[in-house]
């Protein structure tokens, strides 16, 4: 899997230490230390721009000399998600893949290749703006939403 960004509004992405200071905080207010394994997972996450398996994160962790078991990234990926600082994104392919929900509800969303598996993150207020409306239309509050392309990349394509 490649990851590509591109960016079609304005990032918005809080700055990589402002959400692991958040998440280092977060665990003291829900009495977990943050000490080897679960450190590295959100250091590494932190600087992070679209989603990882917790085998990729594994992998990225061992590329910088970091000692962590594939169980023990798999644990702090889970609790990462169960206290909400993580979110999962679901982009097919049948792994689960996190990435960084961030404070202020700032997200992106993703286009995949189904030839290649590239995975490009994107913003785009329209799409922001149709959603909104379509809520409007239904008369219903959305809470959260994810949108997931599916294609193929100009690479593929030809």
């Amino acid at each position: 899997m490649r990851i590509i960004r591109m960016s079609a509004a304005v990032h918005h992405q809080a700055p990589s230490d402002e959400w692991a200071e958040h998440a280092r905080s977060t665990l003291a207010a829900e009495g977990v230390r943050t000490g080897g394994a679960r450190r590295a997972v959100i250091d590494l996450l932190s600087t992070q721009e679209c989603c990882l398996s917790a085998q990729e994160t594994w992998e990225r962790l061992r590329k910088r000399r970091h000692s962590a078991s594939l169980a023990s990234v798999y644990r702090a990926v889970e609790l990462l998600s169960d206290v909400g600082l993580l979110k999962r994104v679901d982009v097919g392919g049948g792994v689960a893949r996190y990435e960084r929900a961030l404070p202020g509800g700032e997200h992106h969303h993703h286009v995949v290749c189904d030839s290649c598996g590239e995975i490009t993150a994107f913003e785009d207020r329209a799409l922001e703006d149709a959603i909104d409306g379509v809520a409007g239309r239904l008369d219903h509050r959305v809470a959260a939403h994810e949108v997931v392309i599916h294609g193929t990349c100009p690479s593929c394509s030809g």
